[in-house]
């Protein structure tokens, strides 16, 4: 089993460990006062986790340069070119 294979199937069996608890400790009886955290925890880490990939999107959309007009392109490719034929 190469590195790459054993490093997922540790990221498989934690992500079915992981979930398996999430369930029991979801649905057991005499978890009840806590149900609430249960569902909160997650909720929150994965809405923060939504807005971060939405903001750092947003951040990089409006700190990128615009590109340079296909016209002014195809003109600078042209006037680099009478030279050479010349």
């Amino acid at each position: 089993m190469s590195k790459d294979q054993a490093t997922g199937l540790l990221i498989f069996l934690t992500c079915v460990t992981v979930a398996i608890l999430y369930c029991v400790g979801l649905f057991w009886p005499a978890l009840e006062s806590i149900r609430l955290w249960i569902i909160a925890i997650p909720l929150f880490i994965g809405f923060t986790a939504v807005m971060a990939i939405g903001a750092w999107i947003g951040w990089t959309m409006a700190t990128t340069p615009l590109p340079k007009p296909i016209e002014e392109t195809t003109d600078e490719t042209e006037k680099e070119k009478e030279p050479e034929e010349q």
